[in-house]
């Protein structure tokens, strides 16, 4: 069996941190739009009916699968494009200093 070996960490330092802090915060911002146009297209193709909006828990007329389906779906686009976004902005951080923003 073999192991697999990870790549060291790599350390940031405290000033790394306090730079990289608004490009976190406008990036967060960028992903959560981004990730809301992505979510409403995705729902308009996707939807038994093809509504523009997508059901919410308190909309009567929607049955609880639809509005679980559409929370998860919403819920793991967000996760999936927070993540591609933070990570992109980190490494072109590290790219821009030399130093990685994170850990």
């Amino acid at each position: 069996m073999s192991k697999k070996t990870s790549k060291p960490a790599k350390k940031s330092s405290t000033s790394a941190k306090i730079l990289y802090r608004p490009i976190g915060l406008i990036s967060g911002m960028v992903s959560g739009a981004l990730a809301g146009v992505i979510f409403k297209q995705l729902w308009k193709r996707a939807s038994p009916t093809h509504r523009e909006d997508s059901p919410k828990a308190l909309e009567s007329e929607f049955g609880l699968g639809e509005v679980l389906i559409a929370a998860a779906l919403q819920g793991a686009l967000f996760a999936l494009v927070k993540a591609l976004v933070d990570r992109g902005g980190a490494r072109a951080f590290e790219r821009a200093t030399g130093e990685w923003p994170g850990d």
